[in-house]
Order: C-alpha cells, then sequence, then structure tokens
C-alpha cells in the first residue's frame, strides 16, 4: 500500500493541490499532519479537499489556534464554511490506527509530551520511538523532511507543502510517499507557486 504524506500547507492552496494533484494516481490514501491553514486564516479550499480526499487528518498548532479562546472572532467569519469548520472541529490532534499492516501513530509536534515541541530529525528523543507501539509514525511541525528508522519503528516527516522557510531547500515545498509493504520513503519537492507568484 502507498500512502501520500503532507504536512504544514498553512494556507497555501495551490501547493496543496498540485501535491494531492500528483498523488492522485498513486497514493492508495492520504495522511495530513496538520497545520492545514495558518493562525486565524482558515483555508475553506484545503480543509474541504482534506474532507472530500477522506484523508486521515490531525490537527497541528495552528489549527489549535483557531478552535481556541484566540480564534472566536476568525471562526465567526461569514467567510469560513461552516461545514469545513465542523470537520475541523472534530478531528483530534492524535491518530492511530492500522494502515497497510502498519500500526500508524500520526502527530502534528513530537510524539512524547510536551506534544508542541519542535523535534528535530537528528534529535536523540527518536531513540525511545519504542515506548510509542507504532510501526510508523508521521508527524510534521519542523517542515524538516526526515525518514528515520528506529529499530521496527518508521518516523516520516514529509517537511512543509505549503512553506520555503529552510534556506538549503530554497523555493522549494513537498511532500512524502511510503510504501507500506516495502517500508521505502520518498520525498518529492516543487517550486513553491505562492512564491512563484509574488
Amino acid at each position: 500500500m502507498k500512502l501520500g504524506i503532507v504536512a504544514d500547507a498553512h494556507g497555501n492552496a495551490a501547493a496543496f493541490d498540485r501535491a494531492l494533484g500528483e498523488l492522485a494516481s498513486e497514493a492508495d490514501a492520504l495522511l495530513v499532519a496538520g497545520d492545514a491553514f495558518s493562525d486565524h486564516r482558515f483555508s475553506n479550499d484545503i480543509v474541504r479537499a482534506i474532507r472530500e480526499a477522506e484523508a486521515l487528518y490531525v490537527l497541528g498548532n495552528h489549527e489549535l489556534s483557531f478552535l481556541g479562546p484566540g480564534g472566536v472572532r476568525a471562526r465567526e467569519s461569514a467567510r469560513v464554511s461552516r461545514t469545513e469548520l465542523a470537520y475541523v472541529e472534530a478531528a483530534s490532534t492524535e491518530l492511530r490506527c492500522t494502515i497497510g499492516g502498519l500500526r500508524l501513530l500520526m502527530v502534528h509536534g513530537s510524539p512524547f509530551p510536551p506534544y508542541a515541541r519542535y523535534v528535530d530529525p537528528e534529535s536523540t528523543e527518536f531513540e525511545r520511538a519504542g515506548e510509542l507501539d507504532a510501526d510508523l509514525v508521521v508527524l510534521g511541525h519542523t517542515h524538516l523532511p526526515m525518514a528515520r528508522r528506529v529499530g521496527p519503528t518508521l518516523i516520516v516527516n514529509p517537511g512543509s507543502v505549503g512553506m520555503s522557510d529552510q534556506p538549503a531547500r530554497g523555493e522549494q515545498v513537498g511532500y512524502a510517499m511510503v510504501d507500506t509493504d516495502s517500508g521505502e520513503v520518498t520525498f518529492r519537492s516543487f517550486d513553491n507557486p505562492r512564491r512563484a507568484a509574488v
């Protein structure tokens, strides 16, 4: 089974649509590891695409900010679709299921408490992956692509599909594909359409 994984779209609908378009012919399932939109700028288009794709989706820190006390006015905006808002409100910060024969744990930030932390790909914390009771751990938050195997656990961060904020990557955004049979992880990138339009 092939899993398409995206994270950290941050409201970049053009990049999100491109990634989904590329994944449509290959991926058997779509995973979205949070931060679909940024702060209080809700994206009806991205949330609708996630919902219509029947993606597995978890909330990131930006969704939590939007849903929190500081996001009341943003949530009341006439521009926010009630259908898409209800979808986000029903989502969780953690998802556990079995997919492609693998026990999946998907979160946005750290899989270890405190969960809102940025965990660098080289972090020694991942040596504790055996405590997570998962074969595949998917996360986002850092915008740094990562595939790391610790014992039997594969940890994947697809990087950001929405923001080109890593100087070494230039104007590139991207996503990942995981083959659950082989364990192979493929990263794909493309020029950020939002930057190209500036």
